[in-house]
């Protein structure tokens, strides 16, 4: 027999775990546990603007009163107060904020009359009375609007009661009363740690905010670059003691169109290698403030970039401890980017020096952004200066000194020599003395691609970047004015191996023996090698730099032999079994030493061998020859 299925429905009502509402927000909305005590001044600073929308000769104030034998802290505002409607209405509704229906069309579909309008509103979502509960277990509210009859008192503890009465109050505004939970009574005893709090949110509010019922305000409300015409030197000021630190160029910003921006930015004068810092700005909306460290507003070429904003025009997130990353958000990143470099653009045209000098300070930082930047390049052109054989140099200076000999070069009309390895800086500067070619010294982090990239924005064919060693094309003839290379034999180049580079011989003007030039990714390659050997990468680090060195060819150290001097041709008419042979190898081996190449155990042990070699030719003593090995 097949029993029949039964087919029934009824209608249930939402069930709310006030305290599982109230974890969930302690645990997942918020990252601080003060952020009630901002809630709630938020809630008054609301208050006190709607009733001067109604008001205009209206103040207002927020008084904050702490009560350490009781365990309260309670926030007071006489502003423009609830109703008894609006309080059973409003304050036992999670997510109806009176703001937030100020601020959309859910005001119009309200059965509770609203007075005021939403310019100048803080809050939004409804949210910010239940947040007090993170600190309390039980909160009492004490409010009377004007125009009303009474005034009413709203009460609840953790549970889902609500209790309402009447309130004997007889003056506008609303008053809100923390009874604290035992670990966060530290709230209602220090003074200082409110104050702190205070600031930290509520330092710009248009409203003065009084904690004890002092006689001076808490809270500064006017700083200056809020100011409509900011004075700079007090901008200046006003930056260095908010942020404890001395802004090296001032930037005020005020703008209505595209978006409303006002206040300052600043560049920093700390400087971190590389690009472990991201860009971040103190940011306000209606003067309340969202976070010190908003991250993504501003490019991130400008890590140096610090300041405060307000932004009328962006979003909170439901925590107000962030903006939403929305559509409005991008417009406020591009606007500011734009703003930052016509400020820049405008210090090239008409205090380069001081562009230059920042530009100096921070050089780390705008080459490694420059690589991806084009605009940020064109702009460094101006002011950014490499180091060079010839002293620092712009882009468009080592361009006029490089103009290619057209007696050697066929397709070039510029070549630009640089190198990457700051060892060979001396040996270099010694090279390059005698002629009107500037080599670059871009051994510096993130030069080499910044000159790559700058000359690269030439759009040219004509203009070649070459490294400074006797393997690039026509260094010989145009640097070193030597003959052109040749090996000097496989029976030397055997007698060399222990030396790890490529040895050439060459007729030289320079009156030294040797010459030796590093290759900076032989040297990073033999390092790796050795760290290899003795197990100290990881496998997967490992297999990157596999990769890597598999792409790009490592080379190899290069040894120029002065034909033109003596020992050296001696030693290369007697062959490498002479006592000669063993004089040069040393003077090879001391070469790339003194440039800077790492030099094996089994090179070593070869050197003291030609010493050896060489102590028994002079003085006669019979001895074994040096192994050719």
């Amino acid at each position: 027999m097949t029993k029949e299925r039964s087919v029934w429905s009824r209608e249930i009502p939402f069930r709310v775990d006030i305290a599982g509402i109230i974890e969930i927000m302690g645990t997942s909305l918020y990252s601080r546990m003060d952020t009630p005590i901002r809630e709630l001044i938020q809630n008054a600073h609301d208050a006190v603007i709607r009733r001067r929308h109604c008001d205009l000769e209206f103040q207002g104030r927020i008084d904050i009163r702490q009560d350490a034998e009781q365990g309260t802290l309670t926030i007071s505002d006489d502003g423009i107060g609830l109703s008894p409607e609006e309080a059973e209405k409003y304050l036992g509704t999670l997510g109806a904020g009176i703001t937030g229906l100020l601020k959309g069309s859910a005001a119009a579909d309200s059965d509770v009359p609203l007075s005021g309008d939403s310019a100048d509103l803080i809050g939004q979502f409804g949210i910010g009375l239940f947040s007090a509960f993170l600190l309390a277990d039980f909160l009492r509210v004490e409010s009377r609007r004007e125009d009303a009859a009474e005034g009413v008192c709203w009460e609840a503890g953790p549970g889902t009661e609500i209790c309402l009465s009447a309130s004997e109050r007889t003056t506008p505004g609303t008053t809100v009363i923390l009874h604290l939970k035992p670990r966060f009574r530290v709230y209602s005893e220090s003074a200082d740690l409110l104050e702190q709090v205070i600031r930290e949110y509520a330092d710009f509010l248009t409203i003065p905010i009084f904690v004890n019922d002092a006689a001076a305000r808490t809270n500064v409300i006017n700083v200056a670059w809020f100011e409509a015409t900011p004075d700079p030197e007090e901008v200046e000021l006003a930056l260095a003691g908010y942020f404890e630190e001395s802004p090296l160029e001032v930037i005020p910003v005020r703008m209505e169109t595209p978006l409303s921006i006002a206040g300052a930015l600043y560049v920093s004068p700390e400087r971190t290698p590389g690009f472990s810092e991201e860009a971040t700005v103190a940011v306000t909306v209606r003067r309340m403030v969202i976070s010190r460290r908003i991250t993504d507003l501003l490019p991130a070429w400008g890590t140096f970039f610090r300041g405060v904003l307000e932004l009328t025009d962006g979003t909170p997130t439901a925590s107000r401890e962030d903006l939403v990353r929305d559509e409005r958000f991008e417009m406020l990143r591009q606007t500011l980017e734009e703003y930052l470099f016509r400020h820049l653009e405008l210090l090239a045209e008409v205090q380069p020096s001081r562009l230059e000098a920042i530009v100096s300070w921070h050089r780390y930082h705008f080459a490694a952004a420059a690589q991806h930047e084009e605009r940020l390049r064109h702009l460094l052109r101006r002011v950014y200066r490499f180091q060079t054989t010839q002293g620092p140099l712009l882009i468009s200076e080592i361009l006029e000194r490089s103009e290619a000999d057209p007696l050697v070069e066929s397709e070039a009309d510029f070549v630009v020599w640089y190198h990457a390895d700051r060892r060979q800086e001396r040996c270099l500067d010694e090279l390059f003395a005698g002629i009107s070619i500037p080599c670059v010294h871009a051994c510096r982090s993130f030069e080499e691609a910044l000159l790559a990239s700058m000359l690269a924005d030439e759009d040219s064919d004509e203009i070649e970047l070459r490294p400074a060693t006797p393997s690039s094309a026509n260094f010989a003839a145009s640097v070193l004015g030597m003959s052109t290379p040749e090996s000097p034999g496989d029976e030397w180049n055997v007698f060399f191996r222990e030396c790890n580079a490529q040895i050439q011989v060459a007729a030289l003007d320079s009156g030294l023996p040797v010459l030796a030039f590093l290759n900076d990714r032989f040297e990073l390659f033999r390092t790796f090698d050795e760290l290899r050997r003795e197990g100290d990468i990881p496998a997967g680090f490992q297999r990157l730099i596999d990769s890597h060195f598999r792409s790009l060819p490592t080379g190899r150290n290069e040894v120029v032999l002065n034909s033109n001097h003596r020992v050296v041709q001696r030693a290369l008419q007697q062959g490498p079994r002479s006592p000669l042979s063993s004089v040069l190898r040393v003077l090879v081996m001391h070469a790339l030493h003194a440039a800077g190449a790492a030099r094996s155990q089994r090179a070593a042990a070869v050197q003291t061998e030609d010493l050896d070699w060489i102590a028994d030719a002079l003085w006669g003593t019979s001895g074994q020859q040096p192994s050719e090995e």
